[in-house]
């Protein structure tokens, strides 16, 4: 597990480098994990890296501002929200005189690579200063300040950004460092406040962050089901008042108690007129006599512990960040690391600036989205199907199933079929649990955990007779299924029966959820990011518990089964030292070589620790302050059990650490769902619904029995949202692990060990490449846009 390759070494060397990281511009959870990963990559190189204290500021200042880094310096950083090394607006940096003191600074020290994470002022003001570098060196070799072969030796100035912003309000990446943890915070208070306002019957309006952007406004809109939501990019149409009104008071006719309304803090009408939060409550209050309070989130959405997700992202795009510095050549453009799909890609810096456009294009489909869930049309307006669509949730519960089951019922009352729910999945469905389920059904099921149809293991086979019984009863043309590797083995199941059984032969699709994420297919599933969540804040709260206590690990079992997905990307998330799964086989000695890890930081003065272990795999988590962590995926290995690397640990250790065990059992499939799960599950189920609806009309029961594309998985590969024929999976899949033959995540288990002091090989063959804004993102309909 700890061996060199040489040839990584070769082809990364960063000996002779130096590299300074800095934060500009406004704050966002996140950004302190990603200056640990520019900090650790860097270092891992053999390049020196420096902090950039207060930002632009602190280049023009120089002094203590510009210190070099260790490896030390960026522990405990990963869970912090804000930013350690500070951030601050510079007026200085925008004159060339600011500039010439900062290039004076960096020469100094020979630094001449420059990590920036910020927002797209930040970063044009380090293209600026990249362009204007060879003339600022003359004008301090001029001005004596610099000699000629300090001038020739530090020619180039390399730039590599990562964008910094809770706005998302940059083109070319899918999400920005703070996003999803701003999210994390507007979720947390409107789930809050919908308790409160149930209460009393009150409509409340929240206003959110956004002068220019309105992502935040609109996808929380998403997230909660909001009754209405204004943004600056989409001016509603004159006479919106009137229609915002009626919206309300037509959901408080069908029973609901509560109306919630989200406003972005730049919204404008048609003629640029703001549209403040106070003036939505005075016209409810005035219009419609309803009790309505205002609700400013301010600074809070920036606040916080950063979201699995965002230290996931910043610390991939740190470690690209680093990759790209040590790539580039004089004649190398400023970049930008971005993420598309699950993939890091590298996009001209200039290029994402000038590319508004895209992200207009991008807003126009959330709130097309948003509008088909959240505004019912007129019965006389609905299209005529003669459909009827039957929903179902298939094996374990998973965080964000209420979410997808919201979203199909709604889109397939929209596009004019009746929606039938099957409870407690296939048993229900032979049993005939099944009932019609109407608009007003779903509403609120966006934040409630679990699954309220109810779910369960069983399989259709040895039920089939009766299942085709039950759809002869209904009539069910089209089967929609969401569920995790039960619901893949269904389909399969039903597919097979169809030679037999005629009822069979309908459009059948399946949208994965589970927390494992093991559903072959598919790189993600709806569930997944809420469980990590969990996994992320427990260590959280275990590091803090061992602050007081020197010299501490603690093994974490994690779930799993036999998919080492949660143990490896939680691990990632919460800093762990490794993380020990069934897909990598280990052996004692791997786990001799880890405690020996583990003690010599333990003696070198880190001096708390954390290890996770999967329920079917280990894992171990980075030293913070005086705690380590290991994870364990709950199969990893039948013989080394979490007890038995329990003891080991403390038998090894004894003398210099002592340690923990804690398995998180059942409470990474509880609570409510993230903000990435429930909008996933909205955007992909109502994707499934589309493409139901398109196979109905196509070709319903016509050459359906040999037809193999009409039972599909809708699944996120790569970059692309694509649905493929279930028996083209089969291949793809161990179906005795319950497992796919190949997972994409595996390529972030090295990331971790780097990260943890590991001498360990690192694959570059699936690192971003310097692509164009224009080419590079898919069409919206197919791409993924989980948030």
């Amino acid at each position: 597990m700890a061996q060199t390759d040489k040839k990584f070494f070769e082809n990364l060397t960063g000996a002779g480098k130096a590299i300074a990281v800095l934060t500009s511009g406004g704050d966002a959870q996140g950004m302190n994990a990603a200056v640990r990963a520019v900090v650790r990559m860097g270092i891992y190189v053999g390049a020196k890296v420096y902090f950039v204290h207060e930002g632009y500021q602190g280049m023009v200042d120089g002094g203590d501002n510009i210190k070099e880094a260790t490896w030390e310096s960026v522990s405990s950083m990963l869970q912090m929200g804000g930013t350690v090394i500070g951030s601050a607006r510079c007026k200085d940096f925008r004159t060339r005189e600011g500039r010439l003191k900062a290039a004076h600074n960096l020469v100094q020290r020979g630094i001449t690579n420059l990590c920036v994470i910020g927002g797209d002022g930040s970063l044009t003001g380090a293209n600026l200063f990249r362009e204007e570098w060879s003339g600022l060196l003359a004008e301090l070799v001029q001005q004596g300040l610099i000699d000629e072969e300090a001038s020739q030796k530090y020619s180039a100035l390399h730039i590599v950004g990562m964008v910094g912003s809770i706005d998302n309000d940059f083109c070319g990446t899918d999400m920005t460092i703070g996003t999803d943890s701003a999210l994390h915070r507007i979720i947390e208070v409107v789930d809050a406040i919908m308790t409160t306002a149930q209460s009393h019957q009150r409509t409340f309006v929240l206003e959110v962050m956004g002068r220019h952007c309105g992502y935040l406004a609109l996808v929380s809109a998403l997230a909660c089901g909001a009754d209405w939501v204004l943004i600056p990019e989409m001016p509603p149409e004159d006479g919106w008042e009137e229609k915002m009104c009626q919206k309300l008071s037509a959901t408080r006719s069908r029973g609901s108690r509560l109306n919630i309304i989200i406003v972005a803090e730049g919204a404008i009408d048609r003629h640029g007129k703001a549209i403040t939060s106070s003036i939505v409550k005075d016209l409810v209050v005035q219009r419609l006599g309803f009790d309505t309070r205002v609700t400013i989130l301010g600074h809070v959405q920036r606040g916080g512990t950063p979201s699995a997700f965002d230290r996931i992202l910043a610390s991939r795009m740190g470690v690209e960040a680093v990759l790209a510095l040590l790539e580039t050549t004089a004649n190398t453009a400023a970049c930008v690391v971005s993420l598309c799909g699950n993939q890091s890609v590298r996009l001209p810096l200039m290029e994402c600036v000038q590319m508004v456009r895209l992200r207009q294009m991008s807003f126009e489909n959330n709130l097309k989205t948003y509008k088909l869930l959240a505004h019912r049309k007129p019965e006389s307006e609905l299209p005529h199907s003669n459909f009827n669509v039957a929903v179902l949730n298939v094996g374990a519960p998973a965080a964000g199933m209420n979410a997808a089951v919201r979203s199909a019922v709604r889109v397939g009352i929209s596009e004019g079929h009746k929606m039938f729910a099957v409870s407690d999945g296939f048993e229900g469905f032979y049993k005939g649990q099944i009932k019609e389920i109407k608009w007003a059904d779903v509403g609120g099921w966006t934040g409630q955990g679990g699954s309220l149809l109810g779910t369960k293991r069983t399989l259709p086979a040895k039920h089939i007779d009766k299942i085709a019984e039950q759809m002869r009863k209904y009539n069910i043309n089209a089967l929609l299924m969401i569920g995790g590797f039960e619901a893949i083995l269904g389909i399969m199941e039903l597919l097979a029966a169809r030679g037999t059984y005629e009822e069979l032969c309908v459009p059948m699709v399946m949208v994965p959820a589970t927390v494992s994420n093991n559903v072959p297919g598919s790189d993600l599933s709806i569930g997944a990011d809420t469980a990590l969540n969990a996994i992320t804040d427990t260590c959280d709260r275990i590091k803090q518990s061992a602050s007081g206590t020197k010299r501490r690990v603690f093994i974490i079992e994690t779930m799993g089964g036999y998919c080492g997905y949660l143990a490896s990307v939680g691990g990632l998330a919460a800093g762990a030292d490794a993380a020990y799964i069934f897909e990598e086989p280990f052996d004692i000695r791997d786990l001799q070589s880890n405690v020996e890890h583990l003690t010599e930081k333990m003696k070198t003065g880190i001096q708390r620790g954390l290890v996770l272990r999967a329920s079917g795999g280990l894992s171990l988590t980075q030293p913070v302050c005086l705690c380590l962590c290991s994870c364990r995926n709950e199969n990893s290995n039948e013989n080394y059990t979490t007890d038995f690397i329990y003891q080991l640990y403390s038998e090894e250790g004894r003398g210099v650490f002592d340690c923990r065990k804690n398995v998180l059992g059942h409470m990474q499939q509880g609570g409510a769902p993230s903000p990435f799960d429930r909008n996933f599950g909205t955007k992909i189920a109502a994707k499934a619904m589309q493409w139901i609806t398109k196979k109905l009309n196509e070709s319903y029961r016509k050459g359906m029995k040999d037809n193999k594309d009409s039972a599909c998985l809708l699944g996120m590969r790569r970059r692309a949202m694509v649905f493929q024929p279930v028996v083209q999976l089969k291949d793809e899949t161990d179906f005795v692990h319950r497992i796919p033959k190949e997972q994409w995540w595996l390529k972030l288990r090295p990331l971790m060990k780097i990260l943890a002091k590991y001498k360990t090989s690192y694959d570059i063959s699936d690192s971003g490449q310097l692509e164009h804004v224009v080419l590079r993102r898919p069409k919206e309909s197919e791409a993924m846009a989980a948030i």
